[in-house]
């Protein structure tokens, strides 16, 4: 287990991720674009969300760093465009820490199953702190 960090941009991930992959001599990073997960005929995806960043990653000096394009329509700030990410493979750890760390903070996506998790969430914490917390089924690359 280990808490990561998660970068958000506003449309310019992948020129971001290849930047940063070339300053620190990483291999080349996998990039999941939105388009590329599985439809959800209830949402959706519109046109110009399609080519954005949805995951990509990067070992740097044995840490993860995480990036992503902020979907279209949602608030980006550049500074406070930081998350960290926890994942676990004990779900009952993740839920423990979500609960914990959602009082008196705002949830923006309630623990809930995903197409690559069993238990991910998000939110800001009572000091305005971004998490992110997964299930890690440990097949995870």
């Amino acid at each position: 287990m280990a808490i990561d960090v998660y970068l958000n941009f506003n449309g310019n991930t992948r020129e971001a991720v290849e930047y940063y992959a070339g300053v620190f001599g990483t291999e080349a990073p996998h990039i999941m674009t939105f388009g590329e997960a599985p439809p959800d005929p209830s949402h959706p995806l519109p046109e110009e969300a399609k080519s954005l960043v949805m995951h990509a990653r990067l070992q740097i000096a044995g840490s993860t760093v995480m990036f992503s394009d902020v979907f279209p329509g949602m608030p980006f700030t550049q500074g406070n465009n930081i998350s960290l990410t926890l994942s676990d493979t004990d779900e009952v750890k993740i839920r423990h820490w979500f609960n914990q760390l959602k009082e008196g903070g705002t949830v923006s996506m309630e623990l809930q199953e995903t197409f690559w998790s069993k238990a991910y969430g998000n939110l800001k914490d009572k000091f305005g702190i971004h998490w992110q917390l997964s299930h890690d089924n440990g097949q995870n690359g």
